[in-house]
């Protein structure tokens, strides 16, 4: 007896010692990739991360806040995923509420004669619980898996809301980008049609010929066509615009380049893409439920514990509406152990094992890919920035030059036309050149915000609560 008593107290030792896994909850592995995320590029020296900061904290152009905000109350995939965010909350209050027994009411009532007497009425007003236990650990794990769901649910908002402002504010420059390279080339297509009309009056004066005058209209008339090509552009953009905005087509109030001003990035640590990235949020959230999935089919092995029990009255087949009246109980508990089940619950934990690890190298993944849209985002913007004092001085530099060639021309007979024509054109493509230089800054800077993770702060939090 003793022998059989040992035995039993053993096999419950190593029962619960074995369990102890299931409830442990997921920890972030410390064997990540984190230490050459970035590539070696790194931008400011605090900790912080600009990812983390909103988006009204780095898009401060007023007419440019307004157009995100309508973007976003407007927007039908947000109102999707808030819907998604709520039901994702109902399945883990479900979860929950899981610990805590199910009532039911379910009154019966009968009618009974023997030989055409007068009949009997029986009736019973039961009331029944039900408290299913399940295996060790396993409605703890549920309720993790429900919370972790609820976070992956939330992380995918945040990518559609990161998406949706970083489009917005792409678009706005886009037209303000636009706005610049019309206005230079109205400008240039204005000096050319007055060039047109002095090469005509120098072929008449005998100092020009025709040669020189065809090419002057040649040219004016490329840049009028260029012009209609911008001009094109800039309405399919703001077409686009006003489809993010859930509008019609119509005339986008903005402001310029010259008003973004490039805020002070840090790329910060570089694990902290974890938190800010909502594509590596999901991946790491996916792990986490594979990780519970892989607890859960763990605890499908331990014993399941049902305790049911029913509480009622009943007035035993009397005549008497209440009297005589009878209480009746009962309780019964439940456990089964699985002994064999076709190695469907072997199976189950192979295949969620499995899972775990698809879900790591996943993750691992996002987490390298994340690194290095950084690192090209930072270099595009370094680039960029490098390249602003020289475009400039190329700018000024043609200026001159086109300035000079043409007082030459008109001053000195002996001066080829195609001179001009030359510094002219030169001057123009610098100056397109510049503005692109300036929208392929402000590109880069909302390119890195968005790879850092843009919109993980306060920002992202209101409008999920909302």
């Amino acid at each position: 007896m003793k022998r059989i008593r040992h035995i039993a107290l053993a096999m419950a030792a190593t029962m619960v010692l074995s369990s102890c896994s299931l409830f442990r909850d997921y920890e972030r592995s410390t064997e990540l990739p984190a230490a050459d995320l970035f590539g070696g590029l790194r931008s400011g020296d605090g900790e912080q991360s600009t990812g983390a900061a909103g988006w009204r904290e780095f898009f401060t152009d007023p007419t440019l806040q307004a157009l995100i905000e309508q973007a976003l109350s407007q927007n039908a995939s947000l109102r999707q995923i808030d819907l998604q965010i709520q039901e994702a909350q109902q399945y883990l209050m479900c979860s929950k509420l899981a610990y805590i027994p199910s009532l039911a009411i379910a009154p019966q009532g009968q009618l009974s004669s023997h030989d055409w007497s007068s009949p009997l009425r029986f009736y019973t007003i039961p009331l029944s619980a039900s408290w299913q236990l399940g295996s060790i650990g396993s409605l703890r794990n549920a309720k993790k898996k429900a919370e972790v769901g609820v976070e992956q649910v939330k992380a995918a908002r945040q990518a559609v809301q990161q998406s949706l402002v970083a489009n917005v504010a792409n678009l706005y420059y886009t037209l303000c980008m636009l706005d610049a390279q019309v206005a230079i080339s109205e400008q240039t297509a204005s000096n050319w049609r007055e060039s047109v009309e002095r090469s005509r009056q120098l072929m008449a004066a005998g100092r020009s010929n025709k040669a020189a005058v065809a090419q002057t209209e040649a040219n004016c008339l490329s840049v009028e066509s260029s012009l209609l090509d911008l001009k094109q552009a800039r309405v399919e953009a703001e077409n686009a615009l006003c489809t993010l905005l859930g509008e019609a087509p119509h005339h986008i109030e903005r402001t310029s380049l010259d008003t973004f001003h490039v805020p002070t990035i840090s790329t910060g640590v570089p694990m902290q893409l974890l938190d800010n990235r909502p594509d590596v949020r999901q991946a790491e959230l996916k792990l986490a439920s594979a990780f519970y999935d892989v607890n859960s089919a763990k605890a499908n092995f331990y014993p399941s514990l049902t305790i049911s029990g029913t509480l009622g009255y009943t007035n035993n087949g009397s005549t008497a509406e209440l009297d005589p009246a009878i209480w009746i109980w009962n309780a019964v508990a439940q456990l089964a152990q699985p002994i064999f089940q076709n190695g469907r619950l072997i199976a189950a934990k192979r295949v969620a094992v499995m899972q775990q690890q698809e879900a790591q190298i996943a993750f691992v993944q996002a987490l390298v890919a994340a690194g290095n849209e950084v690192n090209t985002a930072l270099t595009a913007l370094q680039t960029a920035q490098g390249k602003t004092a020289l475009v400039s001085g190329q700018v000024r530099a043609l200026t001159d030059a086109a300035q000079a060639t043409e007082a030459l021309y008109y001053n000195s007979p002996g001066v080829n036309y195609l001179n001009v024509l030359t510094a002219q054109t030169g001057l123009l493509s610098a100056q397109l050149g510049e503005v692109a230089n300036r929208f392929a800054l402000i590109q880069a800077t909302i390119d890195l915000y968005q790879a850092l993770g843009g919109g993980s702060g306060s920002d992202g939090e209101e409008q999920s609560a909302q």
